[in-house]
């Protein structure tokens, strides 16, 4: 229940967090980015903190700190695992859950009162993956 409570306050919550985000290098499918950016905003940046370093502003009420997304690349050898990356979003390819914080996405996006399909689903995932590739930090900014 705790759960539940956290996650529609995540949502609820989500509209006080207004300030920009790191934005990625604009280029080829400079739109899905910014499609990106404006889901993670919405969806992710009350617990992954506005700039995803994982200090928004509920993330001292979680069990586990979320972590900082911007270092996915410099965790994986210097490739960001995109792949990864979007099962961890998605949620439903995830072996098991444990007692998951995060919610899982693809089930949430689905269930939406627009009521998803799940190609505009995987559309969603993917914009917030390429979000998430553009704003890695990079070796000199450690």
């Amino acid at each position: 229940m705790r759960t539940i409570g956290l996650i529609l306050v995540a949502v609820a919550g989500s509209a006080i967090v207004g300030a920009q985000t790191a934005s990625p290098q604009p280029g080829p499918g400079a739109a899905v980015v910014a499609r990106g950016e404006q889901l993670f905003r919405t969806h992710c940046a009350t617990c992954h903190g506005e700039h995803a370093r994982g200090n928004g502003p509920l993330a001292d009420q979680l069990r586990t700190r979320p972590p900082d997304l911007t270092t996915f690349t410099a965790r994986n050898g210097g490739i960001f695992p995109s792949e990864r990356v979007y099962r961890i979003i998605d949620g439903r390819g995830v072996a098991s859950h444990g007692d998951r914080e995060m919610p899982i996405w693809g089930d949430a996006f689905k269930a939406s009162r627009d009521g998803l399909t799940a190609e505009t689903v995987k559309e969603r995932i993917d914009a917030l993956v390429r979000y998430l590739e553009g704003i890695q930090k990079r070796a000199a900014e450690d």
